[in-house]
């Protein structure tokens, strides 16, 4: 009888919240109908398909931000500037192609991000565990590493003579911006310090170490990762009374200063905090830039005004952030004055990187995404996804559609979830509307299938109602106890816009992502469509003048 009266109740209360909570223009008929035709008209104009060649390419990662992270984000988005949420569009959800990707590792059903970095920015899929190695490559044996190596989109668009970026709030050397430039049987060698010795005596280089001898002049890197650069016992700039942030190299090298010594004459510049980052002018160098029309410059002129233009920018124009020993803090937690915002970063990177005539390749990391699910707490990983779709909102004001091909997606999911029958407008981290008929206790919408949320008082599930569930740091409940909540299994989403985002459709395998990127952008290994591209010089011609002075290019950087 309890539980009945109980759960009458809480219907009754359900009832009442959701009868005011919906705009009056929602009660007319003809606001869905003009709504559906608006969009209706919108999609009849993608029938005219973009084949353009991708200038730029940019691919945004949010780690861990499945299906529900990004409603419950879009949602989230919504209520932070006062409205009911659902109805709200994220930047992503503006993008005109959507796709389903399917995440699995070669050894895993539910992947890891190492495996999946691997597939999206190699082309192959791989272990779990394994950067820039395909599956033949065993997690932890450094025997295996050798001959089993992959070359990444970066690479391919570097070695296409673009400029290349990579951007993340979690380290640098972190699984997923470490598929774009190392080779590793283990996502955890941070640094040499990290490794076995075995590993170490059998060759193997840890993954800093890989950061700036793979690919020697990447053009901009910002994240965290500090304490991997610095020999051992070093103090943090930053921190230089906390020992945990100490430097952790074996080797004894200082990998920041030795990149800067490298750049020193060729205007790189390194960064260690917000102020010093932000206080930086792209447009200092806009002296080197000049518009090329191959129509007035023979073939010889042409390839070598465009040598001499990527000798400067591809060696000349770097820029690298290190803001944290670690992870950069959650935005929810981000010191304003020492920290920049992914926004930030994307914005001075985009401004750094178009310099560049045969443009760019940008990788952007929303990684901290995951960790908030990691912990089980859903209020950072949501603000989180919000700001990445802040940063994807700046990238598309400083390119254009017509030659940028930007894709959103995620490396794989994670066991979160929202329901309970909330009424429209409730808060996203706010309870359902009614109690459980078995406990007769309140829960919140947000739950997680497993991890640290999981807690019982007195033999029973804790009554939520009597903690602070609104809390940034607060762990929703969950129903398996786990230290660590886990990923999720199921197909991610891939948003694209720009050249050849139709491509991306329907359910594909994760490793497609990169072959249609380096297809849309005539690099890699398809570039004979480019060939009779009209509208700019094509990507895919290399005279054998420019492949010389290309060779000379190397030897100069």
């Amino acid at each position: 009888m309890k539980v009945a009266v109980l759960f009458i109740l809480g219907c009754l209360v359900w009832g009442g919240m959701a009868k005011s909570t919906f705009p009056e223009s929602e009660k007319d008929p003809d606001f869905w109908k003009e709504w559906a035709q608006r969009t209706l008209k919108n999609a009849l104009t993608l029938q005219d398909l973009n084949k353009n060649v991708a200038k730029n390419i940019i691919l945004f990662l949010g780690d861990g931000m499945g299906v529900p992270t990004v409603t419950a984000a879009r949602i989230l988005k919504g209520q932070m500037s006062g409205q009911n949420g659902e109805e709200t569009q994220l930047e992503m959800d503006k993008f005109p192609y959507v796709a389903l990707s399917k995440t699995y590792n070669t050894n895993a059903q539910v992947p890891d991000s190492a495996g999946t970095a691997t597939a999206y920015l190699c082309g192959v899929k791989a272990n779990e565990g394994t950067v820039g190695v395909s599956a033949a490559a065993v997690r932890s044996q450094c025997n295996t590493t050798q001959g089993n190596e992959v070359k990444s989109i970066l690479k391919w668009a570097k070695d296409a003579g673009k400029s290349v970026g990579i951007v993340t709030t979690t380290r640098v050397n972190h699984a997923t911006p470490s598929a774009a430039y190392a080779h590793c049987v283990d996502r955890d060698w941070y640094s040499d310090g990290d490794m076995p010795p075995e590993a170490l005596q059998s060759g193997c280089k840890d993954i800093a170490r890989q950061l700036f001898e793979n690919i020697p002049d990447i053009n901009v890197i910002m994240g965290g990762g500090r304490r991997s650069m610095y020999p051992r016992n070093t103090p943090d700039v930053e921190y230089p009374g906390d020992k945990k942030h100490n430097g952790t190299r074996k080797d004894g090298r200082n990998l920041v200063a030795e990149w800067t010594d490298r750049v020193k004459d060729k205007k790189g510049y390194y960064a260690w905090n917000r102020k010093e980052l932000l206080s930086l002018n792209p447009n200092d160098v806009d002296y080197l830039l000049g518009e090329i029309n191959k129509h007035w410059l023979s073939d010889l002129i042409y390839d070598a005004v465009l040598l001499v233009m990527f000798t400067l920018f591809s060696c000349f124009i770097c820029a690298a952030g290190l803001f944290e020993p670690g992870d950069l803090p959650y935005e929810l937690e981000r010191n304003k004055e020492t920290d920049p915002s992914l926004t930030e970063m994307v914005d001075v990177a985009i401004k750094i990187l178009r310099k560049n005539e045969r443009g760019f390749y940008l990788l952007v990391e929303g990684g901290r995404i995951d960790h908030g699910h990691h912990e089980g707490k859903a209020k950072q990983a949501l603000h989180e996804a919000v700001e990445m779709d802040r940063a994807i909102t700046r990238a598309g004001l400083l390119t254009s559609i017509y030659d940028t091909l930007t894709v959103v997606t995620a490396d794989h999911s994670h066991v979160f979830s929202f329901g309970g029958y909330t009424p429209r407008g409730n808060s996203i981290f706010g309870l359902a509307p009614i109690v459980s008929d078995v406990d007769q206790k309140p829960f919140t919408s947000i739950l997680y299938g497993n991890g640290p949320g999981f807690k019982l008082v007195n033999g029973t599930r804790e009554n939520v109602s009597t903690v602070h569930y609104e809390q940034n740091n607060y762990q929703a409940q969950s129903a398996v106890p786990l230290s660590m909540e886990t990923h999720g299994g199921e197909d991610v989403a891939i948003f694209s816009k720009g050249p050849m985002a139709h491509l991306l459709h329907g359910v594909q395998e994760q490793h497609y992502i990169p072959h249609v990127m380096a297809y849309a952008a005539c690099i890699g290994q398809n570039k004979d469509h480019c060939r009779a591209n009209s509208g700019s010089p094509s990507l895919s011609h290399i005279s054998p003048t420019l492949a010389f002075l290309l060779s000379v290019k190397w030897l100069l950087c």
